[in-house]
Protein backbone atom coordinates (compact mmCIF):
# COMPACT_ATOMS: atom_id res chain seq x y z
CA UNK A 1 0.00 0.00 0.00
CA UNK A 2 1.53 3.38 -1.40
CA UNK A 3 2.37 5.84 1.55
CA UNK A 4 -0.38 8.67 2.47
CA UNK A 5 0.69 12.14 3.10
CA UNK A 6 1.04 12.91 6.59
CA UNK A 7 -2.21 13.42 8.77
CA UNK A 8 -2.88 17.17 9.90
CA UNK A 9 -1.37 17.69 13.47
CA UNK A 10 -4.15 17.36 15.92
CA UNK A 11 -4.29 21.48 17.29
CA UNK A 12 -4.54 22.54 20.23
CA UNK A 13 -7.84 21.91 22.53
CA UNK A 14 -9.81 25.27 22.58
CA UNK A 15 -12.08 26.03 25.50
CA UNK A 16 -15.86 25.00 24.01
CA UNK A 17 -18.17 25.63 26.38
CA UNK A 18 -19.84 29.15 27.69
CA UNK A 19 -17.89 29.37 30.77
CA UNK A 20 -18.55 31.71 33.95
CA UNK A 21 -16.84 34.93 34.70
CA UNK A 22 -13.79 34.47 36.56
CA UNK A 23 -15.16 36.14 39.70
CA UNK A 24 -17.24 32.63 40.03
CA UNK A 25 -14.71 30.57 41.19
CA UNK A 26 -15.68 29.28 44.69
CA UNK A 27 -16.15 32.45 46.97
CA UNK A 28 -15.57 29.44 49.86
CA UNK A 29 -11.73 28.95 48.65
CA UNK A 30 -9.25 30.23 50.96
CA UNK A 31 -7.34 33.52 49.85
CA UNK A 32 -4.11 31.45 49.59
CA UNK A 33 -5.64 30.30 46.27
CA UNK A 34 -4.05 31.72 42.65
CA UNK A 35 -5.45 34.34 41.59
CA UNK A 36 -7.18 34.83 38.40
CA UNK A 37 -4.24 36.85 37.15
CA UNK A 38 -1.66 34.40 38.25
CA UNK A 39 -3.71 31.38 36.72
CA UNK A 40 -3.57 32.87 33.35
CA UNK A 41 0.14 34.27 33.77
CA UNK A 42 0.92 30.63 35.01
CA UNK A 43 -0.33 28.90 31.90
CA UNK A 44 0.50 31.76 29.59
CA UNK A 45 4.17 31.18 30.43
CA UNK A 46 3.92 27.26 29.93
CA UNK A 47 3.27 28.54 26.24
CA UNK A 48 -0.99 27.95 26.65
CA UNK A 49 -2.49 29.52 23.29
CA UNK A 50 -6.09 30.32 25.16
CA UNK A 51 -4.76 31.06 28.34
CA UNK A 52 -7.14 33.30 29.91
CA UNK A 53 -10.15 30.86 28.80
CA UNK A 54 -8.13 28.06 30.27
CA UNK A 55 -7.90 29.88 33.14
CA UNK A 56 -11.89 30.67 33.79
CA UNK A 57 -12.70 27.01 33.07
CA UNK A 58 -10.02 26.12 35.53
CA UNK A 59 -11.30 28.33 38.24
CA UNK A 60 -14.82 27.39 37.45
CA UNK A 61 -14.02 24.01 37.84
CA UNK A 62 -11.76 23.79 41.27
CA UNK A 63 -13.49 23.00 44.09
CA UNK A 64 -10.64 24.09 46.89
CA UNK A 65 -7.15 25.78 46.65
CA UNK A 66 -5.51 23.00 46.57
CA UNK A 67 -7.43 21.56 43.94
CA UNK A 68 -6.77 24.80 41.92
CA UNK A 69 -3.16 24.79 42.05
CA UNK A 70 -2.89 21.22 41.42
CA UNK A 71 -5.08 21.93 38.30
CA UNK A 72 -2.87 24.66 37.11
CA UNK A 73 0.65 22.65 37.57
CA UNK A 74 -0.71 19.87 35.80
CA UNK A 75 -1.77 21.78 33.06
CA UNK A 76 1.56 23.79 32.85
CA UNK A 77 2.86 20.56 32.71
CA UNK A 78 1.61 19.27 29.42
CA UNK A 79 -1.30 17.55 30.53
CA UNK A 80 -4.47 17.55 28.08
CA UNK A 81 -7.15 20.62 29.59
CA UNK A 82 -9.88 17.94 29.38
CA UNK A 83 -8.21 15.76 31.52
CA UNK A 84 -6.84 18.28 33.92
CA UNK A 85 -10.82 19.43 34.36
CA UNK A 86 -11.90 15.82 33.92
CA UNK A 87 -14.37 16.52 30.85
CA UNK A 88 -14.60 17.61 27.35
CA UNK A 89 -17.25 18.90 25.64
CA UNK A 90 -18.80 17.03 23.14
CA UNK A 91 -22.18 17.68 20.87
CA UNK A 92 -23.72 19.92 23.29
CA UNK A 93 -22.87 17.26 26.21
CA UNK A 94 -19.67 16.98 29.00
CA UNK A 95 -18.29 13.80 28.39
CA UNK A 96 -16.13 12.04 31.40
CA UNK A 97 -12.57 11.55 30.44
CA UNK A 98 -10.21 10.31 32.60
CA UNK A 99 -6.18 10.52 32.49
CA UNK A 100 -4.94 7.91 29.98
CA UNK A 101 -8.10 8.18 28.00
CA UNK A 102 -8.12 9.78 24.15
CA UNK A 103 -9.92 12.98 24.36
CA UNK A 104 -13.48 12.89 21.61
CA UNK A 105 -12.23 16.12 19.79
CA UNK A 106 -14.78 18.59 18.17
CA UNK A 107 -14.59 17.96 14.39
CA UNK A 108 -15.90 14.30 15.38
CA UNK A 109 -19.10 15.96 15.88
CA UNK A 110 -19.40 15.71 12.45
CA UNK A 111 -19.45 12.04 12.60
CA UNK A 112 -22.31 12.14 14.86
CA UNK A 113 -24.32 14.98 12.88
CA UNK A 114 -23.83 12.23 9.45
CA UNK A 115 -24.99 9.46 11.52
CA UNK A 116 -28.05 10.84 12.84
CA UNK A 117 -28.96 11.93 9.57
CA UNK A 118 -28.81 8.45 8.27
CA UNK A 119 -30.25 6.75 10.65
CA UNK A 120 -32.85 8.53 12.58
CA UNK A 121 -35.09 5.48 13.12
CA UNK A 122 -32.35 3.37 14.51
CA UNK A 123 -33.31 1.16 17.30
CA UNK A 124 -29.62 -0.12 18.13
CA UNK A 125 -26.21 1.95 17.95
CA UNK A 126 -22.73 0.05 18.58
CA UNK A 127 -19.73 2.93 18.84
CA UNK A 128 -16.00 0.91 18.13
CA UNK A 129 -13.45 2.09 19.39
CA UNK A 130 -15.37 4.47 21.99
CA UNK A 131 -12.52 5.66 23.66
CA UNK A 132 -14.47 7.50 26.02
CA UNK A 133 -18.21 6.92 24.81
CA UNK A 134 -18.59 10.63 23.46
CA UNK A 135 -19.80 9.39 20.59
CA UNK A 136 -22.33 6.48 22.04
CA UNK A 137 -23.61 8.65 24.33
CA UNK A 138 -24.13 11.66 22.26
CA UNK A 139 -26.14 9.55 20.00
CA UNK A 140 -27.70 8.00 23.09
CA UNK A 141 -29.00 11.42 23.90
CA UNK A 142 -30.29 12.50 20.26
CA UNK A 143 -32.09 8.84 19.67
CA UNK A 144 -34.69 8.31 22.12
CA UNK A 145 -35.12 4.45 23.84
CA UNK A 146 -32.15 3.03 21.55
CA UNK A 147 -30.09 0.74 22.60
CA UNK A 148 -26.68 1.69 22.99
CA UNK A 149 -23.25 -0.08 23.26
CA UNK A 150 -19.59 0.50 23.34
CA UNK A 151 -16.50 -1.59 22.81
CA UNK A 152 -12.97 -0.64 23.01
CA UNK A 153 -9.78 -2.65 23.63
CA UNK A 154 -8.60 -0.49 26.69
CA UNK A 155 -9.78 -1.15 30.09
CA UNK A 156 -9.44 2.23 31.21
CA UNK A 157 -11.81 3.72 28.23
CA UNK A 158 -14.32 1.33 28.92
CA UNK A 159 -14.33 1.87 32.54
CA UNK A 160 -14.40 5.90 31.50
CA UNK A 161 -17.22 4.57 29.04
CA UNK A 162 -19.68 3.34 31.29
CA UNK A 163 -19.55 6.09 33.09
CA UNK A 164 -20.56 7.99 30.54
CA UNK A 165 -23.54 6.04 28.75
CA UNK A 166 -25.07 4.86 32.62
CA UNK A 167 -27.51 8.25 32.24
CA UNK A 168 -28.64 5.74 28.69
CA UNK A 169 -28.38 2.63 30.29
CA UNK A 170 -26.10 1.58 27.83
CA UNK A 171 -23.52 -0.73 28.24
CA UNK A 172 -19.56 -0.67 27.40
CA UNK A 173 -17.88 -3.90 26.74
CA UNK A 174 -13.94 -4.62 26.23
CA UNK A 175 -12.45 -6.33 23.72
CA UNK A 176 -11.12 -6.50 20.07
CA UNK A 177 -13.40 -4.85 18.15
CA UNK A 178 -16.50 -6.44 17.13
CA UNK A 179 -15.18 -9.32 19.44
CA UNK A 180 -16.05 -7.32 22.45
CA UNK A 181 -19.82 -7.46 21.34
CA UNK A 182 -22.56 -9.69 22.41
CA UNK A 183 -23.82 -11.61 19.57
CA UNK A 184 -27.26 -11.45 20.14
CA UNK A 185 -26.23 -7.89 18.49
CA UNK A 186 -25.30 -9.45 15.01
CA UNK A 187 -27.57 -8.59 11.77
CA UNK A 188 -29.16 -5.73 14.44
CA UNK A 189 -27.51 -2.72 14.55
CA UNK A 190 -28.97 0.11 12.72
CA UNK A 191 -25.53 3.11 13.60
CA UNK A 192 -22.18 1.61 13.73
CA UNK A 193 -19.57 4.27 14.68
CA UNK A 194 -15.96 3.78 14.53
CA UNK A 195 -14.26 6.52 15.48
CA UNK A 196 -10.95 4.71 14.82
CA UNK A 197 -6.74 5.32 14.91
CA UNK A 198 -6.07 6.27 12.08
CA UNK A 199 -2.16 8.21 12.32
CA UNK A 200 0.11 6.50 9.99
CA UNK A 201 3.20 4.85 12.19
CA UNK A 202 5.63 7.30 11.37
CA UNK A 203 3.36 9.89 11.79
CA UNK A 204 2.58 9.38 15.73
CA UNK A 205 6.14 11.67 16.79
CA UNK A 206 5.26 14.53 14.69
CA UNK A 207 1.57 14.52 17.06
CA UNK A 208 1.33 17.52 19.65
CA UNK A 209 3.07 16.19 23.04
CA UNK A 210 -0.52 16.69 24.51
CA UNK A 211 -1.93 14.10 22.40
CA UNK A 212 1.32 11.59 21.76
CA UNK A 213 2.28 11.53 25.54
CA UNK A 214 -1.18 11.46 27.47
CA UNK A 215 -3.04 9.46 25.25
CA UNK A 216 -2.87 6.22 24.58
CA UNK A 217 -0.92 4.79 21.64
CA UNK A 218 -3.76 2.47 20.55
CA UNK A 219 -6.18 5.10 19.79
CA UNK A 220 -3.70 6.62 17.74
CA UNK A 221 -1.56 4.60 15.51
CA UNK A 222 -3.70 3.31 12.58
CA UNK A 223 -0.49 1.10 11.17
CA UNK A 224 1.59 1.69 7.80
CA UNK A 225 -0.43 3.92 6.03
CA UNK A 226 -3.52 4.42 8.66
CA UNK A 227 -5.95 2.56 7.77
CA UNK A 228 -5.13 -1.03 9.55
CA UNK A 229 -8.17 -0.99 11.94
CA UNK A 230 -10.74 0.60 9.56
CA UNK A 231 -9.76 -2.09 7.20
CA UNK A 232 -10.82 -4.77 9.65
CA UNK A 233 -13.90 -3.13 10.72
CA UNK A 234 -15.13 -2.62 7.52
CA UNK A 235 -14.74 -6.21 6.94
CA UNK A 236 -16.54 -7.32 9.46
CA UNK A 237 -19.22 -4.13 9.21
CA UNK A 238 -22.30 -6.33 7.09
CA UNK A 239 -22.69 -9.30 9.37
CA UNK A 240 -23.33 -7.14 12.07
CA UNK A 241 -25.45 -3.76 10.37
CA UNK A 242 -29.62 -4.05 10.23
CA UNK A 243 -30.87 -3.86 7.13
CA UNK A 244 -31.02 -0.16 6.55
CA UNK A 245 -27.87 0.10 9.01
CA UNK A 246 -24.80 2.10 8.03
CA UNK A 247 -20.78 2.52 9.55
CA UNK A 248 -19.18 5.78 9.66
CA UNK A 249 -15.83 6.13 10.72
CA UNK A 250 -13.50 9.13 10.41
CA UNK A 251 -10.24 9.41 8.49
CA UNK A 252 -7.79 11.88 7.44
CA UNK A 253 -7.75 14.25 4.13
CA UNK A 254 -5.28 12.24 2.28
CA UNK A 255 -6.30 8.47 3.54
CA UNK A 256 -10.22 9.49 2.39
CA UNK A 257 -9.74 7.86 -0.86
CA UNK A 258 -8.35 4.34 0.30
CA UNK A 259 -10.91 4.19 3.37
CA UNK A 260 -13.51 4.58 0.57
CA UNK A 261 -12.03 1.94 -1.55
CA UNK A 262 -11.88 -0.21 1.99
CA UNK A 263 -15.62 0.42 2.71
CA UNK A 264 -16.51 -0.41 -1.01
CA UNK A 265 -14.46 -4.17 -1.06
CA UNK A 266 -15.88 -5.19 2.08
CA UNK A 267 -19.36 -4.90 0.03
CA UNK A 268 -20.96 -1.04 1.31
CA UNK A 269 -22.55 1.43 -0.78
CA UNK A 270 -20.03 4.05 0.25
CA UNK A 271 -19.73 8.00 0.12
CA UNK A 272 -17.49 10.47 2.08
CA UNK A 273 -18.83 13.30 3.39
CA UNK A 274 -16.68 16.07 4.26
CA UNK A 275 -16.88 19.72 6.28
CA UNK A 276 -14.86 22.01 5.72
CA UNK A 277 -15.30 24.20 8.86
CA UNK A 278 -14.42 21.32 10.75
CA UNK A 279 -11.88 19.64 8.67
CA UNK A 280 -13.96 16.50 8.73
CA UNK A 281 -14.15 13.59 6.99
CA UNK A 282 -16.63 10.81 7.33
CA UNK A 283 -16.43 7.75 5.14
CA UNK A 284 -20.48 6.15 5.31
CA UNK A 285 -21.05 2.95 3.92
CA UNK A 286 -24.71 1.10 3.53
CA UNK A 287 -25.08 -2.47 2.86
CA UNK A 288 -26.72 -3.04 -0.66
Amino acid sequence: MPSVPPVPPVPPARPVAPVPPVSSAPSSAPSSAPSAAAVVSALRAAGCVFAEDEAELILATARTAGELSSMVDRRAAGFPLEHVLGWAEFHGRRIAVEPGVFVPRRRTEFLVDQALAAARDAAVVVDLCCGSGALAAALAAALDGVEVHAADIDPAAVRCARRNLAPFGGRAHQGDLYDALPAALRGRVGVLTANVPYVPTAEVPLLPAEAREHEPLVALDGGADGLDVLRRVAAGAPDWLAPGGCLLSETGEHQAPAAVRAFTDAGLTTRLAVSDERYAHVVVGVPP
